[in-house]
């Protein structure tokens, strides 16, 4: 564990070297949020929705914000798998998927944080029908960071899950970009599921992606209640040990018949 835990440190300081990508990435992350909140608005004026346009706006800059969680990917593990340098990792005495795994998390987590307080003061400043709402409750809210990691978790081992392939095919851009756009649909970022069809809703709530950010951000906006969020850790976990365990497997089969390429 000791060792795990030293990869993250590294990472997370690697990560806060890159002060230019973080700055431009708040402003990239802060023009979308205010061009997505802009057509809402207009939606709403023309056709108001079951969900008030105010939980729209929290739910628009808490995706906006942590949007680091879920595009953040290690290109450097993609390049040794492309290179064949990823032979020197089998070489360490640790498991290669928990030492990706801990990377991943740190960046994530670091590239997260780094965008998300600034954005979110950013967005409590703004005018009214603009800015983003308290939480519900305060319960709400610390069950919402809970779910929160719990997501964090759960991303990494889907981040894994599509390096495997990586590692059979050679090049992440094929199914690494399919996948990365189920999660950007399915997890809430392109269109909030709660304007969904509540039939369609049933459905993909349950998917794993529902569990990065939709579900911390309804538990934040109250549209989940305290009540409902031991259902909703549940299936985060639940979620975290399929998908760490099917990561595991597919490593595993990878590492045995694995071909290096390069010199």
């Amino acid at each position: 564990m000791k060792a795990y835990l030293s990869v993250f440190r590294m990472r997370l300081r690697m990560e806060t070297q890159y002060r230019g990508a973080m700055l431009g990435g708040i402003v990239c992350q802060m023009f979308f949020g205010l061009i997505l909140i802009a057509l809402y608005r207009a939606l709403y004026a023309s056709k108001p929705q079951a969900m008030p346009l105010s939980g729209v706006v929290t739910y628009v800059w808490i995706q906006q914000a942590f949007f680091r969680m879920l595009a953040a990917t290690d290109s450097d593990l993609a390049d040794k798998i492309r290179t064949g340098n990823i032979s020197y990792d089998l070489c360490r005495p640790v498991s290669m998927y928990g030492f990706y795994y801990s990377r991943a998390a740190a960046q994530k987590l670091t590239g997260s944080l780094m965008r998300a307080v600034p954005m979110l003061v950013f967005a409590a400043l703004l005018p009214e029908g603009w800015c983003i709402s308290l939480p519900a409750s305060l319960p709400g809210f610390l069950l919402a960071l809970c779910a929160l990691l719990l997501g964090l978790l759960c991303v990494c081992a889907l981040e894994n899950i599509m390096v495997a392939f990586t590692m059979r095919t050679l090049d992440p851009r094929g199914m690494q970009g399919l996948l990365t756009l189920l999660m950007m649909t399915l997890s809430g970022n392109i269109l909030p599921l709660t304007l969904f069809p509540d039939s369609w809703q049933k459905v993909i709530t349950l998917f794993p992606y529902a569990q990065l950010l939709d579900a911390p951000i309804r538990l934040y906006t109250g549209e989940y209640p305290p009540s409902e969020a031991p259902r909703i850790l549940l299936t985060q976990l639940v979620w975290i040990l399929v998908l760490v365990g099917t990561g595991l497997a597919m490593w595993r089969s990878c590492r045995k018949r694995m071909i290096l390429q390069g010199g």
